[in-house]
C-alpha cells in the first residue's frame, strides 16, 4: 500500500517527497475533481493524504469518501501556514465524540 498527497503548493509537496510519499500539486477545483478521481481508481493507495485547503472545496465529497470508502483512507493535513482550525480542535472534538458537555 502507498500513501499519497494531494497538495496546493509545491513546499508541501516536495517535503512529503523527501519523506518517500508521492503526490501531486492541484490547483483549483476541476483539477482536484480529476486527481481524486486517479486516486480512487488506483488500488495501490492506501492513505490519502490532502491539505485542508484543498478539502474545502469539496467537503461533501471528502466526507463521503471518508465514510463510504474504506480504501484509501483519506486524512486532512495542514499545510505550511498551519491549520484552519482553532487551538480548541482536539478537545472540542473528543467533547462531541464521547458526549461530555462543559
Amino acid at each position: 500500500m502507498k500513501i499519497y498527497c494531494i497538495s496546493d503548493n509545491l513546499d508541501t509537496r516536495i517535503g512529503l517527497r523527501l519523506a518517500g510519499i508521492e503526490g501531486a500539486e492541484v490547483h483549483g477545483a476541476d483539477e482536484l475533481k480529476n486527481q481524486l478521481n486517479l486516486v480512487m481508481a488506483d488500488k495501490d493507495i492506501g492513505i490519502l493524504l490532502i491539505v485542508e485547503n484543498l478539502a474545502k472545496l469539496f467537503p461533501d465529497l471528502i466526507m463521503e469518501l471518508k465514510i463510504n470508502r474504506t480504501l484509501p483512507l483519506v486524512v486532512e493535513i495542514p499545510d505550511r501556514h498551519g491549520s484552519g482550525r482553532s487551538a480548541e480542535f482536539i478537545t472540542n472534538y473528543i467533547r462531541e465524540a464521547i458526549g461530555v458537555k462543559m
